[in-house]
């Protein structure tokens, strides 16, 4: 990174540094954003934080630009542990999130090398490549670390990578990509034309011979046929060798290389020094592995990229353009992207909505399957939310529009599939460390080969040969595909079943789940109550009851209290305002309403302000009413007791199948409720759960949480609103219903893109499909090069048939994550 020392204002005695004045050739500097400081202490206090780190020599901190400056050895420290520093202090780093496609990746070790390339940027936090997808991602805590510096960084490692970022991700972007990766594929098919077509003759003259036919090709014709596959067809594999030696590291590529290189020039040699028709000639193996291989990366890339085909499908949703409705001028086809929050726009029967929206004119059915996984249309209708992406059935919709570009729900989706299927799983860990070692091992047992093939003397031309076999059926790529490609076709079809999985730990844990929490409302409830009974006593009359109470709920956002204000209103009652609004979590809310006092809310509420509670009858009344499953809300006025209200939540019509699927599998069903516990037992009666709690607060579930998970039980918890989110967050893992809010998506590690209930068990199916398959990758990938790379030294296997057993390998371990594309939430995966 550039020096910038001259922008530090002093230094501050950091520890174990050299200082400023006597920079070394490991120091650097590092600018970054500070969020959280609010005051000129603060700053003090990180500045002392970024001090005390190892290696930093100078620290400054400016709080008016809300910045920090940090000189530092990059022996002994990197832009990671300042930002964990500033972490810890409490303050947080503002970190920018940059993406790139990476072209010239033949196995996970390349993957590990641009990682590395990476990582060892001034300023970058934390850089993952996933050779699956050709992607890398770098978290930035510097603005210094761009698209030209990060690109420049892959380049030097011998890669060709293009920025993800700003106008090229977006649908037009990825087309162009689809687009290149097209072309590429149609001259890799061309390619493989040519060099079949050469090793055709090469390979039917073992045929014939096997055959009894005694022809041999001339072995001018054999070097004319090979030459042009070994050194023009063949150049990718000496263009990543190359590369991949000029940075002391060693790939795939090296080992086709050698292989090939080796079987090549043996055969130059034998027809140079042998006599007419003694000489034994191996260029229908080098021909025939350059062949083999390349045709396996046609079938690796093509497998990989329908493993990936999720995200392709979820961009293809976002239309280009919108017909925006214009006052006085009618309709103007504009882009997608000239939208603003507040435009109307208008969708014609068979299009797909542009943005999301709020239906403003016209009703519909929206086929949503894309998006929610729901295979059936959806009626929307004037007030009705709607999202982009979805497809409109026979009606016109005006829609207001209500958010665009990142904001939609269908970026969010493509932002949340991308960021699982760029996480690494736990077990990553171990193959990257497999791979760092794999080719430099191999080459290693290739040259033992060759030295116990010549010492027991079998002569250096069937040495050679068995050394070429072990170095061309050894195989990187196997292991570097098992976990990416199951992981990508894993999410990717719980994406294109509603379910959403953030990251590797959500999957990574929900396979372990033996319990499950949920909330209920919005969970196990359609979340839209509705008032049943309106009852004044002591002598309110009952349309006063309803005025005093809606006009003190219209400033509550909870279900309840809309419910209450949309029976108001439906009844034409005029809300008067309020003053002096207090609400009470998990117990009700208080105003003055026309000079009266309004309390309206749990017993406990009432209590809390000295009011009597409800006589032996009206008691009796209430408690039959919470008995068959009603919330009951008390009101008070002016300090005494004057009514209540029923509320009635239906039950989900799919939630009892989705306790059931869950007994099934061996899981328990909890339900943690803000009702009564009347009403929470009568629901959990309904369901079948193993226990309902009512008079749960929100601090309360994130407790239980914790309190079972002590007991050893691995915890789901399931809910869908802001104060779900504790609990999200305690869980092993959190899973948000879709129709909730940002913060609980958010907090949780899974989504589900529609509110069913019967999509928790399958969430917990898919991921148990994924592992699955992660776990037979590795075997297969382990098991191929620990039982290959013998038979190919013991000379059991000839180098054409390793070659090909390479090829296929990794086809094999694609082909078989692919299975997982099959998976869908109806079935057990």
């Amino acid at each position: 990174m550039d020096s910038r020392t001259d922008q530090i204002d002093a230094p501050t005695g950091g520890a174990g540094g050299a200082s400023a004045g006597t920079a070394a050739a490991n120091d650097d500097d590092v600018s970054f954003q500070i969020e959280g400081m609010t005051c000129a202490n603060c700053a003090g206090r990180v500045e002392k934080a970024l001090a005390a780190v190892d290696g930093v020599s100078e620290a400054s901190v400016n709080f008016a630009l809300n910045s920090a400056n940090v000189h530092f050895d990059r022996s002994k420290t990197d832009a990671a542990s300042l930002a964990k520093a500033v972490n810890d202090a409490g303050y947080s780093v503002v970190e920018n999130q940059l993406s790139f496609d990476v072209e010239g990746m033949s196995c996970a070790n390349c993957a590990l090398r641009v990682e590395k390339a990476l990582a060892a940027l001034p300023g970058v936090s934390t850089a993952s490549v996933n050779f699956a997808l050709e992607r890398a991602d770098v978290s930035a805590v510097s603005d210094s670390v761009n698209d030209a510096r990060v690109i420049k960084a892959i380049e030097d490692a011998g890669y060709h990578a293009t920025s993800r970022n700003g106008p090229a991700s977006d649908a037009s972007g990825e087309e162009g990509a689809d687009s290149n990766a097209n072309r590429k594929t149609d001259k890799s098919l061309i390619l493989l034309a040519v060099s079949a077509l050469l090793t055709a003759p090469l390979v039917l003259q073992m045929v014939w011979m096997n055959l009894g036919v005694n022809y041999h090709l001339p072995a001018w014709v054999e070097l004319v046929l090979a030459t042009p596959v070994q050194f023009y067809i063949g150049a990718r594999f000496y263009k990543g060798a190359f590369a991949a030696l000029r940075h002391r590291s060693a790939n795939m590529d090296v080992l086709v290389a050698l292989g090939t290189s080796a079987a090549y020039f043996l055969s130059v040699y034998n027809m140079i020094t042998a006599n007419a028709g003694q000489t034994h000639l191996y260029f229908e193996a080098s021909a025939a592995i350059v062949t083999l291989i390349l045709a396996g990366k046609i079938m690796e890339e093509r497998a990989k990229r329908g493993a990936s085909a999720a995200i392709r499908e979820l961009m293809a949703l976002r239309p280009r353009r919108a017909r925006k409705l214009v006052e006085g001028e009618g309709e103007q086809d504009v882009a997608v992207e000239s939208l603003s929050v507040g435009d109307i726009v208008r969708v014609l029967p068979g299009e797909r909505l542009p943005v999301d929206g709020t239906v403003r004119a016209g009703d519909s059915e929206l086929d949503e399957s894309l998006i929610t996984g729901e295979t059936r249309p959806v009626a929307r209708m004037p007030g009705d939310a709607v999202v982009g992406g979805a497809v409109n059935g026979t009606g016109r919709l005006d829609i207001e529009v209500r958010a665009v570009g990142d904001y939609t729900t269908l970026s969010r989706i493509i932002r949340l599939v991308e960021q699982a299927q760029t996480g690494k799983a736990p077990v990553q860990k171990l193959v990257d460390r497999v791979s760092a070692v794999f080719v430099p091992v191999v080459v290693g047992i290739a040259l033992l080969t060759l030295a116990a093939w010549l010492f027991t003397g079998f002569g250096a031309e069937a040495s050679i040969v068995a050394a070429v076999s072990v170095l061309v059926i050894a195989c990187p790529c196997a292991l570097g595909l098992a976990t990416p490609t199951a992981l990508v076709a894993g999410t990717g079809s719980a994406a294109r079943n509603g379910i959403l999985i953030r990251n590797f730990d959500a999957l990574e844990q929900a396979h372990n789940v033996d319990t499950v929490i949920f909330d209920k409302t919005g969970t196990l409830t359609e979340g839209t109550p509705a008032v049943r009974d309106v009852e004044a006593v002591n002598g309110m009359d009952r349309n006063d009851l309803l005025r005093l109470t809606a006009a003190v709920q219209a400033a509550s956002e909870h279900p309840l209290a809309r419910a209450i204000v949309s029976l108001a209103r439906d009844e034409g009652q005029e809300l008067s305002d309020i003053n002096n609004f207090k609400g009470k979590t998990g117990a009700g809310v208080m105003a003055e309403v026309d000079g009266r006092k309004v309390v309206v809310g749990s017993e406990a509420l009432l209590s809390d302000q000295s009011i009597d509670l409800p006589a032996d009858d009206i008691a009796q009344a209430i408690n039959k009413h919470e008995g068959e499953g009603r919330t009951v809300i008390l009101i008070a006025i002016d300090g005494s007791f004057a009514g209540y209200m029923t509320l009635e939540d239906r039950i989900r019509e799919n939630a009892k199948q989705a306790i059931a699927d869950l007994k099934a599998r061996g899981i328990a069903s909890i339900m943690l409720s803000g009702d009564s516990q009347d009403v929470a037992s009568h629901v959990a009666r309904e369901l079948g759960l193993e226990r309902g709690e009512g008079r749960i607060r929100p601090q309360d579930k994130a407790l239980e949480v914790e309190k079972l998970r002590k007991e050893g039980r691995h915890v789901a918890m399931v809910g869908d609103g802001i104060n779900d989110a504790p609990a999200l967050a305690a869980a092993d893992v959190g899973i948000a219903m879709g129709g909730g809010t940002d913060v609980a998506m958010e907090t949780a590690g899974i989504t589900l893109m529609r509110s069913d209930p019967a999509l928790v068990s399958a969430a917990i199916d898919i991921s148990i499909a994924t592992r699955r398959k992660i776990a037979q990758n590795l075997f297969w990938a382990f098991a191929y090069n620990v039982v290959g790379v013998p038979l190919a030294a013991l000379g059991i296997l000839s180098p054409a048939i390793a070659g090909a057993a390479m090829a296929l390998s990794s086809v094999s371990v694609v082909g078989n994550s692919l299975t997982l594309r099959r998976w869908n939430a109806k079935g057990r995966g």
